[in-house]
């Protein structure tokens, strides 16, 4: 039966439109990759008909053996990859070939430069996929149809690569898809077969299904190669993770991770292990080189870690496989115990599934472990893409705290800037004879941090304190309270005690001190009142006049301010003024009736802003701030 249907045109995403002209002109000297990208494709297409045939046995229509197809006309100059498996219906084929429906789209435009070898990097990173075809390409035929779907149903589409495609409803007898470009005048010497099988065996050796082309013979009639009616596989056609490693290349190990991972470069590292016990599985796990676009997108789709069951494809981004902050890692776990019928929600449910995520996330550890001691270069270009993520493995990993504490690398006090960072053991091999607390200070910015008047007195003594300004810092301390031995310890919370760092001509002089101002505290204390919960001389500071602390068990200004940003209440707690009793500031005020209560709040207000606060009445503050200097002024 014939369809009679209408060809209906319609725009690409605007998105789209942007991407394919960046890449035909900014990936054109690697224009090989083209094929790798329709190939890997079409695996996937495969994989996932694969698994929804365990469901449903129908959808292999009598013809269960799956297999990709590279053709060529050279008469016509065309080129042809086409595959068996899930094929598209009218719905998917708007939605996969007419629009990007990816997190981080609008960021990844806003960071392209118009400098075409450094936009060739972020394209890759993006991914690339079926449009890369317009890079050979000045037009491209896809004809597919669903797997289950009636013949009828199959779907036309046709673009040049401008800023429309048309679609039409056509008759397709079998499943899956057909992509047929038509090469650009200057690509035809990609309509050879020997130029074909090198690409395909330089990119796609790896993929699981067969990849078939015909075979050529020599015509002495015609002088020249001539294609025949047998079919070759090209490929090795066998799982890359299931060979020994002594026959896996590193270049064979970094197309496949482009693969797995849908990224343009190669991996940073990998880890490739047989495990072999009460649970048998092989794990090939990948850290990227650099962090994806929708990395922060925790419920999203991660193209994480696929898996296999005796070599059969399951699922894509099984994130049952790899804790929530490891989700940047790719590849592939193979079982040869679980059941081909496994769903996502066994996988939740499955002590199986629990020990294979214990064994990779110990793999994935290891191997950072093993960049962070003998590749510092290469954890440091990881540490920037990927720390903040691997620091919420702090609060969510127990197990592996003390492991993922090791790997964290932190801004501190003996660098000036926030590239370069400390591990907590460097720290600690650097603590000062009698220093016994790892000190830090938090803060909504690297420059807030390093210039928080808390160091005064750490700088005078040349004490080294963690300059944390991620948000995500404040997680890591709230469940990080020592490292080897040695308790973490705030500069901004409750009673600054140095212990051994301190003398006891120090300790007596501080002593004399709280006695000596203790009228001056109290005046404060009541002429502030609600807004404080306590107003003490502090030791803190040598240069600023005040500062605000908080209480040893309540929650620190910087945390409060996290959580009222992201729409959260606070657990209620007033702050601690201290004063530093040698500021001019503070010898002013004891011997200030006039205006006391005005130059008691500005220290107040000027504290808070300090520490990165925001005033309640800044008109208030500005206010008193011009009266006092016109008093001053006058009395001048």
């Amino acid at each position: 039966m014939t369809v009679a249907t209408t060809r209906e045109t319609l725009g690409f995403q605007t998105e789209v439109k942007q991407l394919l002209q960046l890449m035909i002109h900014s990936l054109y000297s690697n224009r090989e990759i083209f094929l790798r990208e329709l190939i890997s494709n079409a695996s996937d297409a495969c994989d996932k008909l694969r698994f929804e045939a365990l469901r449903n046995g129908a959808l292999f229509e009598d013809d269960a053996e799956l297999k990709i197809r590279v053709s060529y006309d050279k008469a016509a100059r065309t080129l042809t990859v086409a595959d068996n498996g899930i094929g598209m219906s009218r719905d998917e084929v708007i939605s996969n070939l007419g629009t990007i429906a990816k997190s981080g789209t609008r960021e990844f435009f806003s960071q392209l430069s118009g400098d075409q070898q450094k936009d060739a990097s972020l394209i890759g990173q993006f991914g690339v996929g079926f449009y890369s075809s317009f890079i050979v390409a000045d037009k491209v035929t896809v004809l597919t149809r669903r797997a289950g779907e009636l013949a009828s149903q199959g779907v036309r589409w046709e673009s040049d690569g401008g800023g429309e495609f048309t679609l039409e409803m056509m008759d397709k007898p079998t499943r899956g898809t057909e992509i047929i470009l038509h090469l650009r005048e200057d690509q035809e010497d990609l309509a050879d077969g020997w130029k074909l099988r090198s690409i395909i065996r330089k990119y796609s050796d790896h993929i699981v299904q067969p990849i078939l082309m015909h075979k050529q013979e020599w015509d002495k009639e015609k002088n020249e190669q001539v294609l025949t009616n047998e079919e070759e596989t090209v490929n090795q056609a066998s799982a890359l993770w299931a060979r020994p490693k002594s026959e896996v290349t590193d270049e064979q190990y970094q197309e496949f991770y482009k693969h797995v991972g849908h990224d343009f470069e190669p991996p940073l590292a990998w880890v490739h292990a047989r495990v072999e016990g009460r649970q048998e599985y092989t794990q090939l796990l990948y850290l990227p080189a650099r962090a994806p676009f929708d990395l922060w997108d925790r419920g999203g789709a991660r193209h994480g870690i696929k898996l296999y069951v005796r070599r059969v494809f399951i699922m894509d981004d099984a994130e049952q496989l790899m804790p929530a902050y490891l989700r940047f890692v790719r590849g592939v776990v193979d079982s040869n115990d679980l059941p081909l019928n496994v769903s996502r929600e066994i996988l939740q449910e499955s002590r199986d599934i629990e020990a294979i995520r214990a064994g990779c996330t110990k793999k994935v550890l290891a191997l950072l472990e093993d960049l962070a001691e003998n590749q510092k270069e290469k954890y440091a270009g990881f540490w920037k893409e990927f720390g903040r993520v691997l620091k919420e493995g702090v609060g969510e990993d127990h197990a592996n705290k003390e492991k993922i504490a090791g790997l964290l690398r932190l801004a501190s006090t003996h660098a000036d800037t926030s590239d370069e960072t400390v591990s907590l053991a460097d720290y600690i091999a650097r603590m000062k004879e009698g220093q016994d607390k790892i000190y830090y200070v938090t803060a909504e910015s690297f420059n807030a941090a390093k210039n928080s008047p808390h160091l005064e007195i750490f700088r005078k003594k040349g004490i080294e304190v963690l300059l944390l300004s991620d948000r995500v810092d404040e997680w890591v301390i709230g469940n990080l309270s020592e490292f080897s031995g040695k308790p973490l310890q705030s500069v901004a919370k409750g009673g600054l005690d140095l212990g051994a760092l301190e003398d006891q001509a120090e300790k007596e002089e501080q002593q004399k001190e709280s006695d000596e101002f203790k009228a001056l505290t109290d005046k404060i204390q009541a002429s502030l009142g609600e807004r404080v919960k306590e107003v003490r001389i502090t030791h803190r500071l040598t240069e600023s006049p005040a500062c605000l602390v908080a209480d040893e068990h309540d929650v620190g200004g910087n945390l409060a301010r996290i959580l009222k940003a992201a729409g959260q209440k606070a657990p209620e707690s007033k702050p601690i003024l201290e004063i530093n009793p040698r500021h001019p500031v503070v010898l002013r005020l004891r011997g200030e009736d006039k205006r006391f209560d005005d130059w008691a709040a500005v220290l107040f207000d000027q504290a808070l802003l300090a520490e990165g606060g925001a005033l309640d009445d800044p008109a208030g503050f500005v206010r008193r701030i011009n009266q006092l200097m016109l008093e001053m002024g006058g009395a001048a």
